[in-house]
C-alpha cells in the first residue's frame, strides 16, 4: 500500500507516478523501475526521471503526464495514508500487517511488524499468526 513519507519530498509524486502506470495496465513494470535505483541517484524520482521511466515502458505520454500533474490519484493515497495511521497505527515504512482472511472475504491483521527485518524473523511471524488461526 502507498504510504509516502513526508520526509521524502518525491515519495508522494512517485506513488502518483506508480498509479497512473496502472491506469495503462504497467503497475508492476513501474514499480519494479522505481526501486531501481543502481546508482543511488538522490533526483531519480524527480518529475523529468519520472517520464523518462514512463516513456521506457511505452506509455501514452499525453494520458501519463495529465494524470501525473493533474490530481488524479492524489486523494486515494491520502487516504491510504490515512487509513494506515488511523486503522493500523502505521507511522513509517517499512511496516508490515500479518493476518487472514476471514469466511466473509474480508482480512483481518493480527500483526504488526515495523522495519526492516530478517526473513527468520518474518518467518517465526508467520508461522505464530498461522498455528494461531488453526485454533
Amino acid at each position: 500500500m502507498d504510504f509516502p513519507l513526508d520526509m521524502h519530498k518525491n515519495a508522494f509524486k512517485a506513488s502518483i507516478t506508480g498509479l497512473c502506470a496502472r491506469d495503462q495496465g504497467k503497475f508492476w513494470e513501474m514499480n519494479d523501475m522505481l526501486f531501481n535505483n543502481p546508482t543511488n541517484n538522490p533526483t531519480w524520482l524527480e518529475r523529468e526521471n519520472l517520464l523518462k521511466l514512463a516513456e521506457g515502458l511505452g506509455l501514452d505520454m499525453k494520458t501519463f503526464k495529465k494524470c501525473l500533474d493533474g490530481g488524479k490519484h492524489d486523494g486515494e493515497i491520502t487516504q491510504r495514508i490515512a487509513e494506515g495511521q488511523s486503522k493500523a497505527g502505521i507511522t513509517g515504512t517499512p511496516a508490515f500487517l500479518l493476518g487472514y482472511m476471514t469466511s466473509d472475504g474480508k482480512v483481518k491483521a493480527v500483526k504488526k511488524m515495523v522495519g526492516a527485518s530478517p526473513y527468520a524473523t518474518f518467518k517465526a511471524a508467520i508461522d505464530e499468526v498461522l498455528s494461531s488461526k488453526k485454533r
